[in-house]
């Protein structure tokens, strides 16, 4: 990583998958067998520049994040850090795309969760088994 405010992730599996997906042979371009993206976001307390691999979502015009965090009781911190700052990168393998993240209102994440779904079926139970709702979040373009 040549961004020298880069600070990895202290999951050492997260911090292993970024360093794959950066790796001239592109060797984490995917995750558990499905497409995934890598998320840059900006840490909310640290001001550290934070990277994620998440799974691929596209709705044919955007991104969209899923917040699941495997259907745990809390969100994962990306969300906190996205949404204290919306300035957000997608890096789809060499695709890099700046972005302004919004959280999708109840009627976009109807009508966008089924393409969630679609992407990484077991999103569907993640929210089956959490009582909060998972945010799906929907990056737009700068």
């Amino acid at each position: 990583m040549t961004d020298e405010n880069y600070e990895p992730s202290t999951w050492g599996w997260v911090a292993d998958h970024v360093e794959r997906y950066l790796a001239p042979d592109g060797e984490g371009f995917d995750m558990q067998g499905a497409p995934c993206i890598l998320l840059t976001t900006t840490g909310r307390r640290t001001g550290k520049t934070r990277i994620s691999p998440l799974i691929k979502v596209h709705d044919g015009s955007n991104y969209l994040l899923v917040a699941s965090k495997g259907g745990a009781p809390k969100n994962p911190l990306w969300y906190d850090n996205l949404i204290a700052d919306p300035n957000i990168v997608v890096q789809d393998e060499s695709e890099i795309l700046e972005c302004t993240a919004r959280v999708a209102t109840p009627e976009e994440k109807a009508e966008l969760w089924p393409t969630a779904v679609a992407a990484w079926p077991d999103y569907a139970e993640y929210q089956k088994n959490t009582d909060r709702d998972i945010p799906l979040i929907i990056c737009d373009p700068r």
